[in-house]
């Protein structure tokens, strides 16, 4: 790489650094090419994305963001996993890891906060943000739907009973 190259990497990274909410961090050495194209669509389907970076390029880019903390794990072959959803990188990642022994979480960082794998292995646990938001909303929706079958219920019977009274005297 020439020294344009390498600057330009060390932007893209800083920025990338600056504005996800979670980095995870994991070796990769000994997965097969179909095995790592195959993370990078499961990640990118799921909204998170995946690089490898000089690790030396990638400390350089680190300094002065929030997940600085995450620079002593870059040693040895590194990816570096990254989404805005702080749910879908770590899901992804530990889901591909479950089945592919050759991926080793490492750990990572959401925020000011370091994460080891452990930690990135709880994230994994949690409901996304859009199945927050679907609960959230379907909590939101419930008692309207209560309250509009009690507000009509009332109405339902006395129809019922009026229908009753109507087939009562027809007979």
């Amino acid at each position: 790489m020439d020294r344009t190259a390498k600057n330009d990497a060390v932007a893209t990274l800083n920025g990338v650094f600056a504005n996800t909410s979670v980095v995870v961090v994991a070796h990769y050495a000994g997965l097969t090419v179909a095995q790592f194209q195959k993370l990078r669509r499961e990640m990118k389907a799921n909204g998170a994305t995946v690089k490898v970076a000089k690790n030396r390029l990638a400390k350089i880019a680190l300094e002065g963001t929030d997940v600085a903390s995450i620079s002593n794990l870059l040693t040895g072959p590194t990816l570096i996993a990254y989404s805005n959803d702080p749910v879908a990188a770590p899901k992804v990642a530990t889901a591909f890891a479950k089945d592919n022994d050759k991926l080793v979480i490492l750990g990572g960082a959401m925020g000011k906060t370091a994460l080891n794998p452990d930690g990135i292995k709880a994230l994994a646990t949690m409901p996304s943000l859009d199945e927050l938001r679907a609960k959230l909303l379907g909590l939101l929706q419930a008692p309207a739907t209560k309250l509009a079958q009690l507000s009509t219920a009332p109405a339902a019977k006395l129809a019922r009973v009026f229908q009753a009274y109507a087939d009562k005297d027809a007979a």
